[in-house]
C-alpha cells in the first residue's frame, strides 16, 4: 500500500481510557516516574493496550474523551542571525517572511524574540524597561502585529539576575533584566500586559562562571518557581523552554515543555554532529508534550547540502523543537524546500510524541534510528540512516532490526519518492555527513525481544553534575558492546536504577528473560517485573570489557510491562542489553506465517534469521524452516 506521510495526515488527538490510564500512571510511578511523566506515559501505553486488544482479541478501542498532545515547538528565533542586535522592524519583517515564504503553512507559528529587547529596570518599581531605541513603541504592538498574522509570540529571560548577552556580549541592558527576585512581576508583564505565548529561560545568571555576581542558583528550584509564577499569572498554557544547556534531570518534565540538552549550536558540522551524538540516547526522556531541545536550526546558512539534510532530518526524527535560525527574508530556495518538507515535519509533529532510538550501530560508524509514527506498535515506522563519519559508508537496514517483517514498502521522505517494496532488508550508500530518512510499511509487526541498556530510563539521570559524584547513571559508547553502548554507573540508590518501561508482549504468560551485563567483581542485581522482585546474586562477567549473562523465567502480562534493574545500596554491573524469549512449549505468538517452501529460516519470535543456505552460520537452537520447527546443531 502506498502511503504519503505528511503533516496533514496526522491528528493531534488520541483516545485514552480513564481506568487503564490510572493503572498505567500507578505502574509508571512505581517505576520512578514523576506525576507528569506518568500521565504522559499513560497516554502512550493506554493506546498501546487498545491496539493490542484490536490486534489480538478484535475488541473495540476505547471511545473516551480524546486528549490534546502538544507537539515540539515550531517557529523562528532571533538569536542565531541577529544576536542582541534586534529591533521592532527586524521582528516584524521576520514575521512577514514566515507567512509570505510558506513557513507558516508548513506548521511554523512562533516568532521568538531572544536576548536584547530590555534596558535594565526602573530603580523604584523594579519593573523591566523595554529598550527605547530598538522597540520605541514597546512590546505590546509587536506582539499584536505577530498575532495579527495568525502567529504566536515568544520572549526571553534568564533564571538569574543577568542575561547571557550581558556577560558574553557586553549587552548592558541585560544586567538585572533576569527573572530572579522578579518572577511574578515579570511573568505578569510578559503574559498579561504584553500577551506573549512562549518563554525561553536561560541560566547564565545562575551559574557563577557566566555572571559577574558569581551567583550559583539551583536549576530545579529556579525553573520550578518560574513555572509556578507563570501559572499564578493565570497562564498555564504558556510554553516554557528551559535553557540550562545540558540535560538537567528527570524533574524537568514536570515544569517545562522542552529543555536544552547540549551547549549552544554553531554553524559548522562538528557542532551539529556533537549535538546529535549527545542526543542519541535521550529517547527515554522524551514524552508527549515534553521534548529534548537540540537548539536552534542552522539550516540555510553555511552547512553543505548533505549536512543541512542531516541536521534538519535528525532534529525532526529526534522530536526536537524546530526553531529556524536564519534570516527568513533571505532564505535560499534549497533551505526553504528542506525546512518546509511536510513529510519530515510530520515525523517531528507526530501525535505519539516519541523520539527515535538507536536500533543499530554499524561497524563503519553509521547509525540506524527508528520510532513508531501515527500508531503505537503498528507496521508503520520511521527510520533514519545516519552517517556521521568523514567517509562514504554502505548501510544495510535489516527490517528485523526495526521489528518489521514481510513485504515492506520503503519511502524516501526527503525526495518524496517510493523506493519500492522489499523483503528482509534495504541497502544504500551514504556520503560523508549524509543521512536518509525513510518511512517503512510492513506486513507484520514483530514482537520486540531485544532491549538495549541504552534504551532504558534512569530516574536519576542528569548531566549537570559529575555523574560519579552524584551517583547517577550514564550511557557510554563501547566498541565491544552489543550495539555499541551500555548503561553504566548504576545503583547505590533506589532512584539510580535502569527501567525498560515499554516491554510489550502479545499475551499473558511466562517468558525467558536474559540480562547481559559487565562487571569485574561480584555485584547483585535486584530485578523487579511489574512489582514482583527477585535478586540475582554475585553477577561477575570476569572483566570490565567482558559480557556475562543470567536467564530467568518471568511472568509478563499482555501489553505493556515494566522491568527494573536496581541495587539501592551498592553499585550495579553495567548493563549491555536484555532479551525476552520463550521456548517452543511456552508462550507463542502468531506474528509470522512462513510460506511452506520459501527457504527462509525464522527464529521463534518470527524474525527472519537467514535462509536455507546459511543455516551453518546460525547459533544452535530451534528455528522454523519451511513452516516446520527444526533443531539446528
Amino acid at each position: 500500500m502506498k502511503h504519503i506521510f505528511s503533516i496533514t495526515n496526522i491528528t493531534k488527538k488520541f483516545a485514552t481510557s480513564a481506568k487503564t490510564a490510572s493503572l498505567t500512571v500507578a505502574l509508571a510511578l512505581a517505576c520512578g516516574a514523576s506525576a507528569m511523566e506518568a500521565n504522559a506515559q499513560s497516554q502512550q501505553q493506554d493506546q498501546t493496550q487498545s491496539q493490542f486488544q484490536t490486534q489480538y482479541q478484535s475488541q473495540p478501542q476505547s471511545q473516551s474523551q480524546p486528549q490534546e498532545v502538544l507537539p515540539p515547538t515550531m517557529g523562528w528565533s532571533s538569536w542565531n542571525t541577529f544576536a542582541a542586535r534586534i529591533s521592532e522592524d527586524i521582528i516584524k519583517r521576520q514575521a512577514d517572511a514566515m507567512v509570505e515564504k510558506g513557513f507558516a503553512q508548513a506548521g511554523y507559528n512562533y516568532i521568538n524574540i531572544d536576548d536584547g529587547y530590555f534596558e535594565n529596570r526602573d530603580p523604584e518599581t523594579g519593573k523591566l524597561i523595554i529598550h527605547k531605541s530598538r522597540f520605541p513603541n514597546g512590546m505590546r504592538p509587536v506582539v499584536d502585529y505577530i498575532h495579527s498574522l495568525g502567529l504566536k509570540a515568544g520572549c526571553y529571560s534568564d533564571a538569574g539576575h543577568n542575561t547571557c548577552a550581558s556577560y558574553w556580549g557586553g549587552e548592558k541592558g541585560g544586567v538585572g533584566a533576569g527573572l530572579y527576585e522578579h518572577d511574578l512581576q515579570d511573568c505578569d508583564m510578559y503574559f498579561n500586559e504584553f500577551g506573549f505565548d512562549f518563554i525561553k529561560v536561560d541560566f547564565c545568571g545562575g551559574v557563577n562562571y557566566h555572571n559577574t555576581e558569581k551567583l550559583d542558583l539551583d536549576p530545579r528550584e529556579r525553573y520550578t518557581a518560574i513555572r509556578e509564577a507563570i501559572d499564578e499569572c493565570g497562564h498555564p498554557e504558556i510554553v516554557m523552554n528551559a535553557c540550562r544547556w545540558d540535560y538537567p534531570g528527570t524533574w524537568i518534565s514536570d515544569v517545562a515543555n522542552s529543555w536544552r540538552v547540549t551547549q549552544d549550536i554553531s554553524c559548522d558540522w562538528n557542532s551539529v554532529k556533537n549535538i546529535i551524538s549527545q542526543s542519541l540516547y535521550l529517547a527515554p526522556y522524551c514524552s508527549p508534550g515534553h521534548y529534548n531541545d537540540m537548539d536552534m536550526l542552522e539550516v540555510g546558512r553555511t552547512l553543505s547540502a548533505d549536512e543541512d539534510v542531516t541536521h534538519f532530518g535528525m532534529w525532526c526524527i529526534l522530536s526536537s523543537p524546530l526553531l529556524i535560525g536564519c534570516d527568513m527574508t533571505k532564505v535560499s530556495n534549497r533551505a526553504l524546500e528542506l525546512m518546509t518538507n511536510t513529510e519530515l515535519i510530520a515525523l517531528n509533529q507526530d501525535p505519539l510524541g516519541l523520539q527515535a532510538y538507536v536500533a543499530k550501530k554499524t561497524a563503519e560508524g553509521a547509525y540506524v534510528l527508528v520510532k513508531d509514527v501515527e500508531t503505537l506498535n503498528s507496521t508503520t515506522r520511521a527510520v533514519a540512516l545516519y552517517n556521521p563519519t568523514d567517509g562514504q559508508v554502505e548501510v544495510e537496514l535489516d527490517f528485523a532490526d526495526v521489528d518489521i517483517d514481510g513485504e515492506v514498502s520503503v519511502r524516501d521522505l526527503v525526495e518524496h519518492a517510493s523506493l519500492g517494496t522489499m523483503t528482509s532488508q534495504y541497502k544504500t550508500t551514504l556520503r560523508a555527513h549524509a543521512s536518509q530518512f525513510l518511512l517503512l510499511e510492513g506486513e507484520r509487526r514483530l514482537t520486540r525481544r531485544l532491549y538495549e541498556g541504552e534504551h532504558g530510563y534512569i530516574p536519576a539521570y542528569q548531566e549537570l553534575v559529575n555523574n560519579q559524584y552524584a551517583k547517577s547513571g550514564i550511557y557510554v559508547e563501547q566498541t565491544w558492546a552489543h550495539n555499541g553502548a551500555v548503561a553504566g554507573w548504576l545503583g547505590s540508590s533506589a532512584e539510580n536504577c535502569l527501567q525498560w518501561r515499554d516491554v510489550i508482549v502479545p499475551q499473558d504468560g511466562e517468558y525467558e528473560m536474559t540480562v547481559y551485563f559487565i562487571s569485574g567483581e561480584n555485584r547483585d542485581i535486584y530485578v523487579n517485573v511489574n512489582g514482583e522482585e527477585f535478586v540475582q546474586k554475585a553477577c561477575n562477567s570476569g572483566g570490565w570489557s567482558k559480557v556475562g549473562s543470567f536467564t530467568k523465567t518471568i511472568t509478563l502480562k499482555e501489553g505493556v510491562n515494566c522491568i527494573t534493574l536496581s541495587n539501592p545500596t551498592s553499585w550495579l554491573p553495567d548493563i549491555d542489553y536484555m532479551t525476552i524469549d520463550f521456548d517452543e512449549t511456552g508462550v507463542t505468538t502468531t506474528v509470522v506465517d512462513p510460506a511452506p517452501q520459501d527457504g527462509r529460516v525464522f527464529d521463534l519470535q518470527g524474525r527472519v534469521a537467514g535462509d536455507s543456505s546459511s543455516t551453518n552460520r546460525l547459533q544452535p537452537g530451534v528455528y522454523i524452516l519451511n513452516g516446520k520447527k527444526t533443531l539446528l546443531p
